[in-house]
């Protein structure tokens, strides 16, 4: 079980799964990378991250006992690392969206953390540590924005908030927490399988935040979706930490 692990085993996940796709957006933003080299270096990340002993063993199930993967963890650890990572960069791009959802959602994380028995004070730490930064952050990221998260942001970001939901065990709700992403990401995959039978878009424009700005001003569409956040957030914690 992962909450048993050593703690620096569990930082070291974090911190070094976190540092290695910032490097890595660093060198997408510098050098506009291929998409699919810079898919196989993420893979390349979340396996070293899954050789830290940051890994989905089991499988939470709300409707029984939790369901174990066995020889499935490796696939699923790797395919969800990459998910949230590349899912949190597609919230990215209007300004102050994607740090104020990631705010609320390293809070509900971090909440997770310190609910849980035995509780993971580090894992909660860092993820308070993360919501703090993305306050910072905001400061100078809300419209008009002086400074861009671009991959660099995006990218760590998202690869740290799915390895906090492995440590707390909790990664199908994360995809409640995360709702807005998901979202956005889905509507992606839609689009491109819809554009490819029909040769017609079914949105006018992915990720689906875009569609919102067609008819709203920039921080309208902020706000809705940072309140979406917030609600599944909290419809999350409801019944990941109190029921």
């Amino acid at each position: 079980m992962l909450s048993y692990y050593p703690y620096g085993s569990l930082l070291s996940g974090i911190l070094l799964g976190g540092s290695l796709m910032f490097l890595l957006g660093l060198i997408d933003d510098v050098y506009n990378l291929d998409a699919k080299f810079k898919l196989i270096v993420q893979l390349s990340i979340a396996t070293i991250v899954y050789l830290l002993g940051v890994k989905i063993d089991t499988l939470f199930n709300p409707f029984g006992s939790a369901i174990d993967l066995g020889l499935f963890s490796y696939p699923i650890t790797i395919l969800w690392i990459v998910g949230v990572t590349n899912a949190v960069n597609f919230i990215d791009g209007v300004d102050g969206l994607a740090g104020s959802v990631i705010t609320v959602n390293s809070i509900a994380l971090a909440l997770v953390a310190v609910a849980m028995t035995p509780a993971q004070p580090i894992t909660a730490l860092i993820a308070f540590i993360l919501a703090g930064s993305m306050l910072a952050f905001l400061t100078f990221n809300f419209n008009p924005a002086k400074i861009f998260m671009g991959d660099t942001g995006s990218l760590s970001l998202g690869a740290t908030l799915g390895i906090i939901a492995i440590l707390t065990r909790h990664e199908l709700l994360l995809i409640v927490i995360g709702f807005v992403f998901v979202i956005e990401t889905l509507t992606c995959v839609i689009q491109r399988l819809y554009y490819k039978a029909t040769r017609k878009r079914l949105f006018p424009m992915t990720p689906i935040h875009h569609t919102f700005e067609k008819y709203l001003e920039e921080r309208e569409v902020v706000k809705i979706f940072w309140i979406v956040g917030l609600f599944m957030s909290l419809l999350a914690l409801i019944y990941g930490v109190w029921l």
